[in-house]
């Protein structure tokens, strides 16, 4: 039986990825410092991937089981939306921690379990691949650092007969966007720089993440990732047709555009 271990295993995506895993006949082990709503078919391991040594310790609990795993599945993430000259350093390191920081100790800690063949499968950003928006930078920079981290992986891995996938959705209908709604209200109550534009900024994230699919969608190209023959490094879905623009821009009109919207 093949075995796979997912983290962020009690969030959206996390949770889709596990059940159409367990439905193709993975044993599946789920991390998370939260209880997952359901745990059919999942051994749920709690874990805080800010810390190494419960990461150490949950590779421990595995091992203990399984000889080999097969997938790791890295779907943890957080989202904050602030002013890069206004957020505490405290939140400023959190996000690093959560979105880069714990993908490199989870496979850090559970290399040895990776057999040749085994497979990485990372979830980023649409946003990754782009220069970000003000107020999202710094969601943005992490995802950006992660795919980076993901690329040196992949070229690492590759020596090891083992392979590396990003998973770049755009707006997925998963508690990221009731997140991304409360912490823009946050923002706007907080900022003492920017009141006059975030309003604005407020359509702009409306009209990005108008369009949702279901957290499935994301676990089908998971699971494609882990059974190709020959996996692509980069799987993008649901990119958003302003995004897509935007990101052909050359930098001096993307800024141009952005304080003439932010500032009309």
């Amino acid at each position: 039986m093949r075995t796979a271990l997912i983290t962020g295993a009690a969030g959206g995506m996390g949770r889709a990825v596990s059940e159409r895993l367990i439905k193709e006949g993975y044993r599946v082990y789920g991390l998370d410092i939260r209880d997952p709503e359901i745990r059919d078919g999942m051994t749920f391991i709690r874990t805080d991937l800010t810390d190494e040594g419960s990461v150490r310790k949950a590779f421990e609990t595995v091992s203990e089981i399984e000889e080999k795993i097969d997938l790791i599945v890295l779907c943890q993430g957080i989202y904050d939306l602030d002013s890069l000259i206004e957020i505490d350093e405290e939140s400023f390191k959190r996000i690093f921690d959560v979105n880069l920081f714990a993908a490199f100790r989870t496979v850090r800690a559970f290399l040895p379990l990776m057999d040749e063949g085994a497979r990485v499968v990372i979830i980023s950003s649409e946003l990754a691949a782009m220069d970000p928006m003000p107020f999202t930078g710094l969601y943005a920079v992490t995802k950006t650092a992660l795919e980076k981290y993901a690329f040196s992986l992949r070229m690492e891995m590759q020596l090891l007969g083992r392979r590396v996938s990003v998973v770049r959705p755009g707006a997925v209908d998963t508690g990221f966007i009731g997140e991304s709604v409360r912490r823009l209200d946050r923002f706007m109550e907080n900022t003492k720089l920017f009141s006059p534009n975030a309003e604005r900024f407020r359509r702009i994230v409306g009209s990005v993440e108008s369009k949702k699919i279901p957290p499935e969608r994301i676990a089908d190209i998971v699971l494609k990732a882990a059974e190709a023959k020959r996996p692509r490094y980069v799987y993008n879905i649901n990119r958003n047709p302003l995004l897509k623009l935007y990101g052909l821009m050359p930098a001096r009109l993307k800024c141009l555009a952005i304080k003439k919207i932010l500032k009309a």
